[in-house]
């Protein structure tokens, strides 16, 4: 079934560093002035399982991932210790240890390509290069070195679905159909109403 891009719904979760900041509030109201809506929000602790199936990532990811890290530490003058497979899985070790440490919020946003709007209001995954005026770019200093250095996770505040195909696999891994809502919201009609009848008195 083909969606109307006014429907397409995007998954956002708000990571720890974001709730420990107290950036629930300015995150959601950046998604609010975009005009998107939201359907569905809740505080958890993320179960580690739940995590895995998130990242979804497989054993030629993790090689590849390994290989870079590998490269990355010879270059560096680092010692080898482990296969490159599991310098991979590291990186996923990481994110799980990190987005398992602390209350997170899955929400659901939709409104027309919402996946594409969402990471362009949330920016970049590195902080230091994220553009002026995204979350990520103006409220976290953050970078691949400094968690690189630290072999922690990079704190970047938000995920976001990368395309439609993963909002939707996300979703259902975070969210029970009857957790959403379906409503309609007073912009819509400015947003969406062909000839934005009714608005004069």
């Amino acid at each position: 079934m083909i969606t109307h891009p006014k429907k397409e719904r995007t998954l956002v979760i708000l990571k720890p560093d974001a709730i420990q900041r107290g950036l629930i509030g300015e995150s959601i109201k950046r998604f609010e002035a975009a005009g998107l809506k939201l359907v569905a929000l809740k505080l958890i602790m993320a179960q580690e399982e739940v995590l895995w199936k998130h990242y979804n990532k497989d054993d030629a990811w993790f090689q590849k991932k390994g290989e870079l890290t590998v490269k990355n530490r010879q270059d560096l003058g680092m010692p080898i210790e482990k296969e490159p497979i599991e310098y991979g899985k590291d990186i996923i070790r990481a994110l799980v240890k990190f987005m398992s440490c602390g209350p997170i919020a899955p929400m659901i946003w939709e409104g027309n390509q919402a996946v594409a709007v969402v990471k362009k209001i949330v920016g970049g995954t590195e902080p230091t290069t994220s553009d002026v005026g995204t979350i990520r770019g103006d409220l976290t200093l953050d970078s691949y070195e400094l968690s690189n250095r630290d072999e922690r996770a990079v704190r970047n505040l938000v995920h976001c679905s990368d395309e439609v195909s993963e909002a939707v696999r996300e979703i259902n891994l975070w969210f029970k159909p009857e957790e959403i809502l379906e409503y309609h919201l007073i912009a819509e009609q400015i947003l969406y109403d062909v000839n934005l009848d009714g608005i004069k008195e």
